[in-house]
C-alpha cells in the first residue's frame, strides 16, 4: 500500500521560502500571485493491507519525525 504524506506551514506560521519564490514569481513577470506557501510531500511503500491501520502508522510517523507539528499541519492520502 502507498501513503502520501503532504506536509505544509500551519496558517500564520512565517514561511520565509514561500515568500521568495513569490519574489521571484513576480520577477519574472508573473504578478497575479498573492501568496505562495512552499512545503513538501513524502511518499511512503508500507507493508500494511488495513487501510485504518496504515493511516495511524504514518500519523505516528508524521508525528514523532516527519513533520514538526508546532509549525507545520501534514494530511495522509492512501494511494
Amino acid at each position: 500500500m502507498k501513503a502520501r504524506v503532504t506536509i505544509m506551514p500551519k496558517t500564520g506560521v512565517l514561511d520565509p521560502q514561500g515568500e521568495a519564490i513569490r519574489h521571484a514569481l513576480t520577477g519574472l513577470g508573473f504578478s497575479g500571485v498573492a501568496e505562495v506557501r512552499q512545503g513538501k510531500v513524502i511518499d511512503l511503500e508500507l507493508e500494511a493491507t488495513d487501510e485504518e491501520a496504515a493511516r495511524a502508522e504514518v500519523g505516528r510517523m508524521c508525528e514523532k519525525l516527519l513533520a514538526n507539528t508546532v509549525i507545520e499541519s501534514w494530511r495522509v492520502e492512501l494511494v
